[in-house]
């Protein structure tokens, strides 16, 4: 069976079949650095990485590029908030964000691109746009793009020009906006005091006059000039959270096929929200997490991982903190099952990677894929060796770091604390032993009694 991926561009479930016959070219978009990165997007970045991953298992060379935002309305407005320059505020938070995403076992990008490194490839293709007539100057002095001149604006979106409601101007000069307000927008912003040291001057970079004046680029030109010069003027996937459907890839797709051709990215694919407690996520609600909550509630960050694979990611995922705590509880299980197997590895069983595969190549199932993985660790048919085996071939594509599962050895200091709860139970003091299971907690650590005795674990 061949991998089959839901393509937003087409509204369904199509056949992958890449460009080049053993070469895919991904991007993403990526972080915008000027906060903490919220578990939302976090969610797109695990996915991006799991289909990545699987594209690399089913043997495919892959080149992913992700950009970093490090220059829009936001991320200016809040350096100055910060009194930072914007260079000194987005390294802080891009740092961060590489951080983070090594807690999740997210692989690194083959190449990360940050906007401000292409800014003379932003200014290249407005020229061109204007050249052609996509693109016109504002009596402010921006650039904007001319949504109707391009007869397939809204197709990604399935957005009908004809139902756009009329402004006086029709332009938005803003990065980001509502569906039902979609107009003319900003390719390149004249500088205004506001933006205070953050410009660039088009005619100096270019090397030659051009009409386009002191200023900064708006945001969606970014990913145009970071994706085509990296993967070409037509690549394999685009992916991202179906928030950026519209405006950001309708409006990529429209001045990338207007200025440099090709049919841009041939796949885009996307996941949906992730909400909190059944709602979207709001400072004002309570309910914005980011990686660090999670880590201060106790919960391992390849738990949160784990738990996303149990919805598909063209569904709705809703955290709570129960469910990604029963996760966490299925995967310290996981690993001690790993720990038990030894470390001799026998062959992958083809039975079970046939079912894998079979569950993945379905639009990425990973629940499907999941419940492989555990029918497995309890079938008593394949041996020990084997089933190591064939966890860890698994886990090429799941990222949840099993190769790395050693067993840890347990301090002295809450052994003896473990042996004195033993003997509290023997003796049927249960209020002692719920006292001590309590203090192996507060200590970091997780004990669980079996047939053969306790368990303890690292938490």
């Amino acid at each position: 069976m061949s991998l089959v991926l839901f393509n937003t561009l087409k509204r369904q479930k199509e056949e992958f079949i890449p460009l080049k016959n053993n070469e895919v070219g991904i991007y993403s978009c990526g972080p915008t650095v000027y906060n903490k990165i919220h578990i939302g997007n976090w969610r797109a970045f695990v996915f991006s990485d799991m289909l990545r991953r699987y594209l690399e298992y089913k043997g495919f060379n892959v080149k992913h590029i992700m950009n970093v935002t490090d220059v829009d309305d936001k991320t200016i407005k809040t350096s100055q908030l910060k009194s930072q320059s914007l260079k000194d505020f987005t390294e802080y938070y891009t740092s961060l964000f590489f951080s983070e995403r090594d807690l999740l076992n997210i692989l690194p990008a083959t190449k990360y691109t940050k906007a401000t490194g292409y800014i003379k490839e932003m200014l290249e293709i407005i020229d061109e746009l204007l050249d052609k007539g996509f693109a016109y100057k504002a009596k402010d002095g921006s650039i904007y793009f001319n949504i109707r001149k391009f007869s397939d604006y809204g197709k990604l979106s399935n957005f009908n020009l004809s139902d756009l409601k009329k402004n006086a101007d029709n332009r938005l000069s803003k990065d980001e906006y509502e569906k039902e307000n979609a107009e003319d927008f900003a390719l390149w912003k004249n500088w205004v005091p506001e933006d205070g040291e953050v410009f660039w001057l088009p005619s100096e970079i270019l090397g030659k006059e051009v009409e386009i004046e002191k200023g900064r680029p708006g945001w969606h030109i970014e990913c145009s000039a970071m994706s085509t010069r990296n993967l070409g003027n037509t690549f394999d996937i685009h992916t991202g959270g179906i928030d950026l459907i519209f405006p950001h890839h309708e409006n990529e797709i429209a001045q990338s096929k207007c200025s440099v051709g090709g049919d841009f990215a041939k796949y885009f694919v996307h996941n949906e929200h992730l909400l909190v407690d059944g709602q979207k996520m709001s400072k004002s609600l309570g309910n914005f997490y980011i990686l660090e909550d999670l880590i201060k509630m106790g919960i391992d960050p390849i738990a949160f991982r784990m738990w996303l694979y149990s919805s598909s990611y063209t569904t709705r995922v809703n955290f709570t903190e129960e469910a990604v705590r029963s996760t966490q509880t299925a995967l310290i299980r996981l690993r001690d099952f790993i720990i038990s197997l030894g470390s001799v590895k026998g062959k992958i069983s083809e039975e079970y990677k046939d079912k894998f595969i079979e569950a993945m190549d379905n639009n990425l199932e990973s629940p499907k894929a999941l419940s492989v993985l555990w029918d497995l660790v309890k079938d008593k048919n394949v041996n020990n060796e084997n089933k190591l085996a064939t966890i860890l071939d698994f886990d090429k594509v799941f990222g949840l770091g099993l190769d790395k599962i050693e067993q840890e050895k347990i301090p002295e200091e809450i052994i003896n604390i473990a042996d004195e709860r033993k003997l509290a139970r023997d003796n049927k003091d249960w209020a002692r032993s719920d006292e001590l299971r309590n203090k192996i907690k507060d200590l970091g650590y997780d004990i669980k009694d079996t047939e053969s005795g306790y368990k303890i674990n690292k938490i």
